[in-house]
């Protein structure tokens, strides 16, 4: 069941540079850095309250972060959504004719296992579901 928003990704063009503006906006001290090679993305995040927000920045022109900054620009990539039953409610989504990007979970950050589901079917916005892995 999907239980809470886990996360808010942001695309970003040069990670360092908007390490420093969150940190200034928000003073911030403690951010985690971590690189997910299967998504081809370096990501820092930190929480505002409840909520992380992870700063996503491609690791090369294949990923999918360079495709959506170079048609898009900077911004709000995804809402991520935590779930305590992915793989069910992916299947629940499916059969509710929601288009999925992935039809089973792969590794994320944060120890997580992650899958989107595509924008075409939930109002233009990029959606992500994640579970922490071992629950």
């Amino acid at each position: 069941m999907i239980k809470s928003i886990n996360h808010i990704g942001i695309a970003v063009k040069n990670l360092d540079e908007s390490i420093e503006l969150y940190k200034t906006l928000f003073q911030l001290s403690d951010i985690h850095k971590e690189s997910v090679v299967n998504q081809k993305v370096n990501i820092a995040s930190f929480k505002i309250g409840e909520v992380i927000i992870e700063l996503t920045e491609a690791m090369d022109e294949s990923s999918p972060i360079h495709k959506f900054i170079e048609k898009r620009g900077e911004g709000i990539h995804h809402i991520a959504f935590e779930s305590d039953a992915i793989e069910n409610d992916l299947s629940r989504l499916k059969d509710s004719n929601i288009n999925l990007i992935n039809e089973t979970p792969k590794d994320g950050a944060h120890n997580m296992l992650i899958a989107f589901l595509h924008p075409k079917s939930t109002g233009g916005v990029l959606m992500e579901l994640c579970q922490e892995k071992g629950e």
